[in-house]
């Protein structure tokens, strides 16, 4: 499958910023895969991905997860993300793989996980959040 929203993805500045390329998307698990290009600039001293900036990325794949889903009509408004960081990502290739685990009218709920190429995990979170329309280029002023 290519990439439904690679316009979109090209011309958002987080995209680019986290490096983000769209991998897949499996219809039966709802679950996206991406692949992500983890810059210098987005490590701390310690040779790792500053935790805010690993949440960005989590939040990226499972957002990315539910737009897919929704054939790109909707959209997560996060209400809550909670992560778990369990290794120091380093610079370098990074996997992330998001999953819709229950959606309904009020409420979406989705995890993510992020992995080295090996397969190790180094990061997982949750997020419960709100289907919202999938806002256009022309109404976020982006396009």
């Amino acid at each position: 499958m290519e990439d439904p929203f690679s316009a979109d993805a090209a011309g958002s500045p987080h995209a680019d910023l986290l490096g983000s390329r769209f991998v897949s998307f499996d219809e039966a698990t709802q679950t996206a895969t991406m692949r992500f290009t983890v810059k210098r600039e987005m490590t701390t001293w310690r040779g790792g991905v500053q935790g805010g900036l690993v949440a960005g990325y989590l939040d990226d794949v499972m957002g990315y997860a539910f737009v897919l889903a929704t054939d790109g009509e909707m959209a997560p408004l996060n209400l809550e993300i909670s992560m778990t960081l369990l290794r120091l990502i380093p610079e370098g290739p990074l996997i992330g793989k998001g999953r819709v685990v229950k959606s309904g009218r009020r409420v979406v709920f989705l995890e993510g996980e992020l992995l080295a190429e090996d397969g190790t995990v180094m990061a997982r979170a949750t997020s419960t959040a709100l289907p919202t329309p999938r806002p256009s280029p022309d109404t976020t002023g982006m396009g």
